[in-house]
């Protein structure tokens, strides 16, 4: 199925460098709004810094793979010190063969991280990379929003459980 996520988290902190690693997943293409920070936010959502800083002790790379233009990616990338690629064209290719190449990592170890089932999953799927996919920090107020999210209800995935070795 196009729209599946291979394993989904309340949150993106939720994400341990034990479970990515005990997966063989070495590199992480991060969506931007609601996954890290709310809709048009500056600032990173609550723990999102230190889950970062933990995932980069651990060796795990990431790349912030956005629609958005660089004027709203840029700045929050540069605040985190991450890389990043701008108008990704997702649920395209383009912008995760991009962010690929920069990380030289192999597609086989890397996920798709993001809270949309229509980009996110599916061009995780479409590229044949493992996608995570994150329940969104808020929903969008607009009409497209809502009724985009109304339309991926069935296709939400059941939340991960973590097993403990």
């Amino acid at each position: 199925m196009l729209f599946k996520a291979d394993f989904a988290f309340w949150r993106v902190t939720e994400i341990t460098p034990e479970f990515l690693i005990k997966n063989n997943i070495r590199g992480l293409l991060l969506d931007l709004d609601n996954t890290l920070t709310t809709h048009d936010n500056p600032v990173p959502g609550e723990g999102v810094t230190e889950w970062l800083d933990s995932m980069r002790s651990a060796g795990i790379k990431m790349v912030i793979v956005s629609n958005n233009h660089p004027p709203r990616v840029k700045p929050f990338a540069d605040m985190l010190g991450l890389d990043f690629v701008c108008e990704g064209k997702k649920p395209l290719a383009s912008g995760f063969n991009r962010a690929q190449k920069r990380m030289g990592i192999p597609f086989s170890q890397l996920a798709v991280v993001g809270d949309q089932i229509f980009t996110d999953m599916l061009g995780a799927n479409l590229k044949r990379v493992r996608g995570i996919f994150v329940y969104p920090i808020e929903h969008e107020k607009t009409k497209f929003f809502k009724l985009k999210r109304w339309a991926e209800k069935p296709f939400l995935p059941k939340i991960t459980k973590i097993q403990e070795d």
